[in-house]
């Protein structure tokens, strides 16, 4: 199964997902930080590269990641998620990410102050993490200001 979203959603006058209209279910919430903590582990390094270069490239694939081919950071590509957009049944794109990870960018940004950072870091960091895990579709603060949602990748796929 490929996570391209070209022609893979319900044709326009079927909206409704497996759990009716327009609703798709959760991905995995394990997966999901799996993925999470793969991509931050990914921007970490791309940080320490060559500072304050480095530091904005971290920051770059932080806001950007979820735009690429499928909808898929390489977090989520490793894991089998991908980032869609259910209303225009498409995958995210490079707008849709920089939307939906605004949220994780600050937290990004303010992480190098002591303390105040770390603790502002935390505090956004668990508040999206509980949302994800508290949500019905597995919806955080980010997916719900950009209209994303993550599901496992292929999900969207019309079966042959």
């Amino acid at each position: 199964m490929t996570p391209d979203c070209e022609g893979s959603l319900p044709p326009e006058g079927s909206e409704t997902g497996p759990l009716g209209t327009g609703i798709y279910p959760k991905a995995h919430v394990l997966n999901r930080f799996i993925a999470k903590l793969l991509d931050g582990i990914i921007a970490a390094a791309a940080s320490k590269l060559v500072p304050p270069v480095g530091w904005a490239a971290g920051l770059a694939y932080v806001l950007i990641a979820d735009g690429f081919s499928g909808g898929q950071s390489i977090g989520k590509r490793l894991i089998g998620l991908q980032t869609v957009v259910p209303q225009a049944r498409e995958c995210s794109g490079f707008r849709e990410s920089i939307i939906r990870n605004l949220p994780l960018a600050l937290a990004y940004l303010v992480f190098p102050i002591p303390y105040v950072g770390w603790v502002l870091t935390l505090v956004v960091v668990g508040f999206e993490a509980l949302l994800v895990i508290g949500n019905e579709q597995g919806l955080r603060l980010g997916d719900e200001i950009a209209h994303t949602q993550v599901l496992d990748a292929g999900l969207l796929e019309v079966p042959d």
